[in-house]
């Protein structure tokens, strides 16, 4: 049945305004947020390659709503909402050799951590991190950046964190000492849906 010329212009209309809408939402993802300890600056969602936005996709799982499933291969980690549905962010994991694998749960979160080198990290690289021993405050240059999810298992710390960056340029890569990055601003919209007791999940193939 031919389309009608009506028809066509319908259609694209609803298709420009559905991209239209999908555009403003990303950009409200990613605005300044002068309300925070420390405000940050917006960043251009043109400047976010389209893979590694924020977005809600469909994800069939078993896996309870609330969970956090962290696909090290992909570099992505999902939020399950539910109902066949699920945040993805994307994130920056451990090199080879620095990962975390299997079950964990938040044990606690901070706002604007401070940050201190593990002793596993100094005896590897003296250099870079000994004079970082005694710890760094938290703020726009905090290698944890805006939030900081403490990964837990059998009630002991694992030494293993999901957290934001003052390194935006390396989400999507396996460059990180073990732990999870995000980019600030989406480390922040999982802080505010996750809790302490939220299931982690890190999948390594």
């Amino acid at each position: 049945m031919p389309i009608s010329r009506r028809g066509l212009l319908l259609g694209l209309s609803a298709l420009l305004a559905g991209c239209t809408t999908d555009h403003a939402a990303q950009r409200s993802n990613y605005a300044a947020r002068p309300d925070e300890a420390h405000p940050l600056p917006a960043m251009p969602v043109n400047k976010i390659k389209a893979e590694l936005r924020r977005t809600e996709v469909d994800y069939a799982t078993a896996y309870a709503a609330g969970t956090i499933v962290i696909n090290t291969p992909e570099r992505r980690l999902y939020y399950v909402l539910g109902n066949g549905r699920a945040i993805r962010y994307a994130v920056s994991v451990g090199r080879e050799g620095l990962t975390l694998r299997g079950n964990a749960y938040i044990g606690r979160k901070a706002e604007w951590p401070s940050w201190t080198p593990t002793a596993k990290m100094i005896r590897r690289e003296p250099k870079k991190y000994g004079p970082l021993a005694g710890g760094k405050k938290g703020g726009l240059d905090n290698p944890l950046g805006a939030r900081a999810m403490y990964l837990y298992r059998g009630g002991g710390d694992t030494n293993f964190r999901i957290h934001g960056t003052n390194q935006p340029s390396s989400i999507g890569y396996a460059m990180s000492s073990g732990c999870i990055r995000m980019l600030n601003h989406d480390v922040i919209d999982l802080y505010n849906r996750a809790h302490v007791g939220s299931r982690v999940l890190v999948i390594q193939g």
